[in-house]
Formats: C-alpha cells, sequence, structure tokens
C-alpha cells in the first residue's frame, strides 16, 4: 500500500514544498487550504496521486470531513503535517488584538482541531506519524514576534504532551522548529530579529527535514523537537544548558534594530 501525507496549509510555501517531495517519493498527497484555487492548481500539477480540498483549520467540522474523504481515498492516513500557520510582526501594543486572536486561533486551536480529528484514523494506520509546525520561536520567547512565539511555544507543549500520551497507539508525534524561511509569511516582517539574524532557510529546506525525519528509523533521531539549520541548533541547545539571565540577554541583543533612532 502507497503510504499518504495530509498536509494543512499545503497550497504554497513550506506545506506546497512538502507535498511536491512526498509526491515525488510516491506517496499520496492530500492539499488542503483555505485557499481552495491554489491548493487545486498544485494538486492537478503533481499528479493522480494528489488531492486537494478546501480547509479551514479553525473549523473542527471540516478537519473531520476533510480527513474521512482524504483517508478513504488514500487506503489510509499515515501522517499528518500541521503546517497552516500566520505570523504577525511588530511591537505588542500596536498590534491590534484581532491579529493576536487570529494567530492562537489559526497557529494552537487548528493544530489541536488537526490531531485530535486524526486520531481516530492515525490509530488505524501502519507507521502514524504527527509533525507538526513549530519554530526557533518556541526556544525563547521573540520581541515583536510575541503572539507568535507564544503560539508556537504552545505547539511546543503539545507535541511532546501528545508525544507521550499517544505512544500506546504507535503513534509518533514530533515538531520541526526551523528559523526564519523564505516564505511570504516572512514578507515586510517589523522584527529586528530577522535583520539581525537573517533569512537563511527555503521552504524546500524544511521539506527536506520533515521526509528525512518522516522516514528516519534510527532511535538517535526519534527526538521530540527537530531544529532544523545551524544558527536554530546552536539557539536551542544554548537554551537548554545557559542560565536563564543569558538566555535573556542574547534574545535581548537579537531584539535591538540595527536601523539609527528616529
Amino acid at each position: 500500500m502507497t503510504n499518504s501525507i495530509f498536509i494543512s496549509g499545503a497550497a504554497q510555501g513550506i506545506g506546497a514544498a512538502i507535498a511536491k517531495l512526498f509526491y515525488q517519493r510516491g506517496y499520496r498527497v492530500g492539499i488542503y487550504d483555505i485557499n481552495q484555487t491554489l491548493a487545486a492548481n498544485l494538486a492537478k500539477h503533481l499528479g493522480p496521486r494528489a488531492r486537494a480540498g478546501l480547509l479551514d483549520v479553525c473549523d473542527y467540522a471540516q478537519w473531520q470531513s476533510t480527513l474521512a474523504e482524504f483517508a478513504i481515498w488514500a487506503g489510509e492516513l499515515n501522517i499528518l503535517v500541521n503546517n497552516a500557520g500566520v505570523l504577525y510582526s511588530g511591537p505588542f501594543e500596536q498590534t491590534e488584538i484581532t491579529a493576536h486572536q487570529r494567530t492562537l486561533q489559526i497557529n494552537v486551536t487548528g493544530v489541536i482541531n488537526g490531531c485530535h480529528a486524526a486520531l481516530p484514523w492515525l490509530k488505524k494506520a501502519s507507521h502514524a506519524q504527527i509533525i507538526n509546525l513549530s519554530s526557533a520561536s518556541a526556544i525563547y520567547g521573540q520581541a515583536d514576534l510575541a503572539s507568535y512565539s507564544a503560539s508556537k511555544f504552545a505547539v511546543r507543549g503539545l507535541t511532546e504532551a501528545l508525544n507521550i500520551e499517544w505512544k500506546k497507539y504507535g503513534i509518533r508525534v514530533l515538531d520541526v522548529m526551523p528559523l526564519f524561511v523564505q516564505t511570504a509569511m516572512v514578507q515586510d516582517m517589523q522584527a529586528a530579529s530577522i535583520d539581525n539574524i537573517g533569512i537563511n532557510l527555503t521552504a524546500e529546506d524544511v521539506a527536506q527535514h520533515i521526509l528525512k525525519v518522516a522516514l528516519s528509523k534510527d532511535h538517535r533521531l526519534a527526538a521530540t523537537h527537530h531544529p532544523i539549520g545551524l544558527k536554530t541548533h546552536l539557539l536551542y541547545h544554548l537554551s537548554a544548558h545557559s542560565p536563564q539571565f543569558l538566555n535573556r540577554w542574547a534574545n535581548l541583543q537579537l531584539s535591538k534594530s540595527k536601523l539609527p533612532a528616529r
């Protein structure tokens, strides 16, 4: 039986890169997105093992119906990738409250919805996995990205909990933690950290790492969290071993703008 993968937010960016790569490896690929037209175009471009559909990750009933439709079409659901997300940047108090609320609704509730709705199908599948898109922003809270950072901390915590809870079902739950990635999401971002760190990862880099993790049978790679990129690895390991005041100082330096004061 051909393995299958269902990806939320798959019409463009990282989600589309994941869809393309797994399709090349012979998977049946579910491309689900709020932008149904883009999702359908990508599925048509990939071929008969790709299926597209409309998915608003905030709508639990829609998760249930699309997962059922996909699992029946594909034979089973082997991998769920919770990729859909939004990012608003800028000073916390200058960001509309609706933007903070939308960030948590999509980035947190959307992931919870996906995991919960997928469980009945994953319990029936072989080699079942959930791969959540977390972020380097879940290592230490990022200034000018407060709500986004908080949402990714929530994803990190949910991943850790479910990886323990769902071991009894044979379901592996993990997350990947890239730094800033060259996608539409980070265009016009207002955060000094992106100016200081730069954007060194592509959507294809993240997709390649997800494929590596998904295919790995090596226990050395069976970690719950997977930092992507050298800078993220450094931040992740420094955070784990450095005193809290040093972590705060390092992140304070990242949040200082290189631009002259106006």
